[in-house]
């Protein structure tokens, strides 16, 4: 398994339609702020919109992905034509809001990424704040399983849209600097193919002492040359990036593992509990010993919940 995918699993997302929106003419929704964990996205079939957050503002277009990845609040917005009354209709897997009484001219699906995981919260946080895509020809044939599960709308929809848009989001992760709108660097898409093998080998290898010096020589350039083109092609520092990508490895076995904390701190690479213990607290604000409790106090509500439900239905089966 490539670097990239071992990350993206190890942040094990989710993925929810919140609604497609069939509008036309001028119209104006006002998104919130996101709660932690969710990354709103937006994905054009059809037509043309505006995406507004903060100071910055795009034009979302045919075959585009839109993607906040820190969840910062934003106006999705047209401003030409007449202005008619918005609808919601409820749908079997999401709802649908309908400009009244007027022939779309916008196709556009709304929905959010959701993770519970610290290795979700550090993949995104090494993104900027808008991440804006053109799809390739493999992803665009996507859109188009996704227009068609959405107007059929029968069993199973839910869960195949949901799967559509992990690998849609994979595709955004991916993409080519050819294929962003703006200069944005993405660290995840390693355009560089040089800079992209260094990235891979510390995915692969987190627990080898992984210098700048180190980095350099594997990517067979002088220091100064290797830091330069790493920022240019990752928008980060490697110093970053190394270990944001030692802690997503730290928190899935953390969480997933019965390792000693002494053994995780080696398997990422660092041969003193007490200074893993340092960059674990400094990245993700509490120590491996809490952060492991509180994993599992919250994966022990996650199994009472469902045995809760469970029972219920068992109450509830006839006899």
């Amino acid at each position: 398994m490539d670097g990239v995918s071992r990350l993206v699993r190890m942040a094990r997302l989710g993925s929810d339609v919140d609604v497609r929106c069939l509008l036309a003419g001028q119209f104006t929704l006002d998104n919130p702020r996101a709660g932690p964990g969710v990354v709103p996205f937006h994905l054009v079939l059809d037509g043309w919109c505006t995406v507004a957050s903060g100071a910055s503002t795009v034009a979302l277009g045919p075959g585009q992905l839109l993607l906040l990845p820190q969840g910062a609040a934003h106006r999705v917005m047209a401003s030409s034509g007449p202005r008619h009354r918005i609808i919601e209709e409820a749908g079997g897997s999401f709802p649908i809001r309908r400009s009244a009484d007027a022939k779309p001219e916008l196709d556009l699906f709304c929905g959010h990424y959701h993770f519970d995981s610290a290795a979700g919260e550090l993949l995104f946080r090494l993104l900027p704040p808008m991440v804006h895509a053109t799809l390739d020809t493999p992803a665009l044939t996507l859109a188009d399983v996704l227009r068609g599960e959405a107007c059929m709308d029968g069993p199973g929809t839910g869960a195949i849209v949901a799967a559509l848009c992990d690998a849609l989001l994979v595709m955004a992760l991916r993409s080519r600097p050819d294929q962003r709108l703006g200069a944005t660097a993405l660290w995840t898409a390693m355009a560089d193919e040089v800079i992209g093998r260094v990235i891979a080998d510390v995915i692969d290898r987190p627990d080898e002492q992984w210098t700048l010096d180190r980095m350099a020589a594997t990517a067979a350039m002088s220091r100064a040359t290797f830091i330069r083109r790493f920022t240019a092609s990752t928008g980060t520092t490697a110093a970053r990036l190394l270990t944001s990508i030692r802690m997503m490895r730290a928190a899935d076995l953390l969480t997933h593992s019965d390792h000693s904390i002494a053994r995780v701190a080696d398997e990422v690479g660092y041969r003193s509990e007490s200074a893993f213990a340092q960059a674990f607290r400094a990245t993700l604000g509490t120590s491996p010993a809490r952060f492991r409790r509180d994993a599992a106090a919250g994966r022990r509500e996650d199994a009472a919940g469902e045995h809760r439900w469970s029972s219920a239905d068992e109450h509830a089966a006839p006899r």
